[in-house]
């Protein structure tokens, strides 16, 4: 390969030498053993011939992630520039792995790092595999919607004052429902007392590229983000970017990388983040109107129908609601005496519509410029039927909102400790020694060194009479939680 060669925002490196590669007809006495896909016709016929010829090993011309020189250099590069970072990195472990890699970056063992409660389970995970200490700021709560917001400045700056020796923080923006914090204000506190800002935006892809939208984490001054490119930018399922810029040290982060990832990197999911980093790049202000329109008319009509509350904007607050992400289709659904996963449920196995995922009292259904009008109707027209044929009065409803933890031991110490399994109601005022949430959304009900209680272990039991997906324990019935004792 010419490695002189200058690219451009109109290129895909990865995929051009990919294509280039498959132009060659190579023989391939390498792995993968299917061996563009000769040797598994079924799955050959499943997933396209060209597909498979395509699904290679690492080698010169195609470049190698771990140690990228060449082709993957160049879209990293890329990529950096497309989203106003200083370095950019392909990531194939998921969001997951971007978020973990963020924290081991910053946060050795011992470390604080202050974040939200309500985070994604990968950033507890981290804290489980490094050994940080996490110091919990209570995000804000609707009441309403029983929906833990976004991060209060007031709150951080008094993590903070008690915290001088934190590494970092963490921010969710935007959260699952569209709910931004003031990134900007933080980042100005935060860095003013030499403390790291690294930002999960795993559902704001599409905020580097479109009018409109809220701040993203690079124009805000953060240090690092993980962007979920799939969620929202068009990329494969599993592919992500971790982004960052100030003082980090690139060489560092992708030795953390490493220490993870796999050596066997898809360039399935490689060549889609080129893709979709070159298409939203051209084309993400058009692509983010029209999801902003589709959104919107939604919105507006299930609105109409009464009884449902699709909430958006007029939550702002200029706190815990900084900001909202209009082009997420959150609904209330309680006021009908309907659950969100019930309702999630019932799209899914009565319409044939499936939705992003229902939790006690809301459902999100995820909008792209890729949905149709016709396909918008449908499910606003679900929506209605499901009103009219199940709603029922709101009696029994749990109101949900967001259950302050107490943390007795680090995530670390409580995940390795010796266990004893005891029935779910027999862990009251014991800790935890393991993750209960749903998911989706995937944010732990309960994590590994948190005292149980009574009100968590109702809400475990409701969510699992609803219908919610239940993941973490080592029991997969959820009928027995690990407790630690000292």
């Amino acid at each position: 390969m010419d490695t002189n060669k200058k690219y451009t925002q109109q290129n895909s490196p990865i995929h051009e030498a990919l294509l280039k590669h498959k132009k060659n007809r190579v023989v391939p006495f390498d792995v993968p053993g299917h061996k563009g896909g000769r040797g598994i016709p079924e799955l050959t016929e499943f997933l396209g011939i060209d597909c498979l010829k395509v699904d290679v090993n690492s080698m010169k011309p195609l470049d190698n992630l771990i140690h990228p020189v060449s082709v993957i250099k160049a879209a990293e590069e890329l990529a950096a520039e497309a989203f106003g970072a200083d370095a950019a990195f392909f990531m194939v472990n998921g969001t997951t792995a971007a978020v973990q890699t963020m924290i081991m970056s910053t946060c050795k063992a011992g470390d604080k790092i202050i974040m939200p409660r309500n985070v994604h389970r990968s950033s507890i995970n981290a804290l489980v595999v490094c050994g940080a200490i996490p110091v919990y700021v209570n995000p804000g709560v609707n009441h309403q919607l029983g929906i833990p917001l976004g991060m209060s400045v007031a709150d951080i700056e008094i993590a903070i004052q008690e915290n001088p020796d934190a590494k970092a923080i963490l921010i969710n923006n935007p959260t699952y429902y569209g709910i931004c914090s003031d990134l900007k204000e933080i980042v100005a506190l935060s860095h003013k007392h030499n403390i790291k800002v690294l930002v999960d935006e795993a559902h704001g892809a599409h905020f580097y590229f479109g009018d409109n939208l809220p701040i993203n984490a690079m124009a805000a001054g953060a240090d690092m983000a993980a962007v979920s490119m799939h969620k929202t930018g068009g990329s494969l399922t599993q592919s992500s970017f971790l982004i960052c810029q100030n003082d980090i040290e690139p060489g560092y982060v992708r030795q953390i990388i490493n220490l993870t990832q796999t050596t066997s990197a898809s360039y399935l999911l490689l060549s889609s983040l080129d893709l979709a980093r070159k298409h939203m790049y051209l084309n993400g202000k058009e692509i983010v109107a029209k999801t902003l329109e589709l959104a919107e008319y939604a919105r507006t009509e299930i609105n109409k129908t009464g009884g449902y509350y699709a909430f958006s904007s007029e939550l702002i607050n200029g706190d815990t609601v900084f900001d909202f992400d209009r082009t997420k289709l959150s609904v209330h659904t309680a006021e009908i005496g309907l659950a969100g996963v019930e309702v999630y449920d019932l799209l899914r196995d009565e319409y044939g519509i499936q939705v992003e995922f229902g939790d006690i009292g809301n459902l999100l259904a995820v909008v792209s410029a890729g949905d149709r009008a016709f396909e918008i109707e449908r499910l606003i027209s679900a929506l209605t039927e499901i009103k009219r044929i199940y709603g029922k009065d709101k009696v029994g409803m749990l109101n949900h909102e967001y259950i302050d933890p107490e943390v007795v031991v680090t995530p670390q110490e409580a995940f390795y400790h010796v266990k004893k399994s005891v029935l779910l109601r027999d862990g009251i005022g014991h800790v935890s020694g393991e993750f209960v949430m749903c998911y989706p959304p995937g944010i732990p009900i309960l994590a590994p060194g948190e005292r149980i209680t009574k009100d968590i272990i109702e809400y475990i039991i409701y969510a699992k009479e609803k219908g919610s997906s239940l993941t973490g324990p080592q029991d997969m019935t959820v009928e027995h939680i690990n407790i630690i004792d000292f």
